[in-house]
């Protein structure tokens, strides 16, 4: 059985499967008369195809008991999905890439706690993988009338340890 190894999450690592939502190296401007600072353009949001909207959820991630098994995988052929926490409180992110989905393409992110991502268009991801406790992300996706989740069972399981 194959074991995948954490990353650290980076734009760069991450950048063949979306954005990482953060604030370090943002462009970033102060607005409200210098009471706020606006950190500008983080993701790119693709929830249009089809005449899809842009929806914003709230999601309460359980958390998983490690190791953790991951047996399956899901994209989003119509739009990108992002995922914000609420709390500065590291969790883990699965990624397989748009192409097929098999084992070898798989890796695995750990989070620096407020660090969001945002899954490109036809990612293959893993479904939210909380640790330790019961935490809640803003969630920003694609909403309308079209097929936009596809969920596939992996040929073998894939462990996945802290």
């Amino acid at each position: 059985m194959k074991t995948l190894t954490l990353e650290p999450l980076t734009k760069e690592a991450f950048a063949p499967y979306g954005d990482v939502i953060e604030l370090e190296g943002a462009i970033h401007y102060p607005i409200n008369l210098g009471s706020a600072k606006r950190y500008h353009d983080l993701a790119n949001i693709d929830t249009h195809a089809e005449g899809g909207r842009t929806l914003v959820n709230l999601f309460q991630g359980q958390p998983r008991t490690m190791p953790f098994q991951i047996m399956m995988m899901e994209r989003h052929p119509l739009g990108s999905q992002a995922f914000i926490p609420l709390t500065k409180h590291p969790y883990l992110v699965v990624v397989g890439g748009t192409g097929e989905l098999c084992v070898e393409n798989l890796r695995a992110f750990i989070t620096r706690g407020w660090q969001g991502v945002n899954y490109a268009r036809n990612v293959w991801h893993h479904p939210l993988l909380v640790l330790d406790e019961v935490r809640e992300f803003i969630v920003i996706d694609r909403g309308g009338e079209g097929l936009n989740l596809v969920e596939r069972n992996l040929a073998e399981s894939v462990s996945l340890a802290l």
